[in-house]
């Protein structure tokens, strides 16, 4: 059975509230949905890992929204939307569906998919099982078993050992986040927005990441996900629609050599944010959300 959302506090004044909100229900877990705006085509800010819900958008949905229709989603495991304990109701096959299920009750015939981090496997997977409904997507540091490995990447290896002492990527361990879980939130989103002046969106993201908890983070991460290079090539073989990499050159969670690679394989464009790190589209939204408007518009047929 899911486990409801919470209660949330009182949130902080929006630049933009939505003209539509609802709930979708698959499996008897319910998703949280809002729509901004209106217009063609449909832009679907999809959901990254449950660490955050979809506030961590907040920067590009009122730009968006003046020139077309913005859909959200809480992903499964935070905001509101429910928080399932099983391990199987966190396969990225899961939020590829809630998304399907999202762009339904929206209305939503065909869509320009959104995603950040680990929303990039569940976006191929949406574009590859119902290419219909994908009209371009946009992978912003996507977090792909791609080249070069780094020090997190170890860490994922020796998830579940105990260790004596967590310092550094040592603290992506289920051990320590049952322990200290605030702390792991705190040094994860340091190493997500490692540009000088970040304390606002490290403080907002710390806030999102306490509105979950670590038994349903450990959940998302031992959810089965792609390995290995072969299995993101595979993917790619069944998408056909235009796409964006953008990535941060000093990124230090998913190396910029990582989404380089990624748009190598997809043939796609690929635009470097300089000195940007993990999360380019809070710390450089400007430049992120003029190039996505871009995008948007090439696929709208627009010079």
């Amino acid at each position: 059975m899911a486990t409801a959302a919470p209660p949330r506090a009182r949130e902080q004044s929006r630049a933009r509230d939505p003209d539509r909100t609802g709930y979708v229900e698959r499996g008897g877990v319910r998703s949280f949905f809002e729509v901004y705006g209106e217009g063609e085509p449909t832009v679907l800010l999809m959901p990254t890992w449950s660490i955050v819900h979809s506030r961590h958008w907040k920067m590009q949905i009122p730009y968006l929204a003046r020139s077309c229709q913005v859909v959200t989603f809480d992903g499964r495991g935070n905001g509101r939307s429910d928080r399932p304990p099983d391990l199987d109701a966190y396969l990225e096959e899961e939020f590829a569906e809630d998304a399907i299920a999202v762009l339904d009750a929206t209305g939503t015939k065909r869509t320009v998919v959104v995603a950040l981090s680990r929303g990039a496997e569940r976006s191929l997977l949406l574009a590859s099982s119902h290419p219909e409904r994908v009209a371009g997507m946009v992978l912003i540091a996507p977090a792909l078993p791609l080249p070069p490995a780094t020090p997190r990447f170890r860490a994922m290896q020796e998830f579940g050992e105990r260790r004596n002492e967590y310092t550094g990527w040592d603290k992506w361990n289920r051990h320590y986040w049952v322990q200290d879980y605030e702390d792991f939130v705190e040094f994860f989103f340091a190493q997500c927005l490692t540009e000088p002046h970040s304390t606002k969106p490290r403080e907002d993201a710390v806030g999102w990441g306490l509105e979950t908890d670590p038994e349903t983070l450990i959940s998302t991460q031992l959810a089965p996900r792609l390995r290995d290079e072969d299995g993101v090539i595979a993917l790619l073989s069944r998408i056909t629609c235009p796409m964006l990499v953008i990535h941060g050159t000093d990124d230090a969670v998913r190396p910029f050599a990582s989404g380089a690679r990624l748009a190598e394989l997809a043939n796609a464009t690929l635009v470097a944010i300089e000195g940007s790190g993990h999360f380019p589209h809070a710390r450089d939204p400007v430049k992120v959300n003029l190039v996505i408007r871009e995008f948007v518009e090439q696929l709208r047929g627009r010079p």
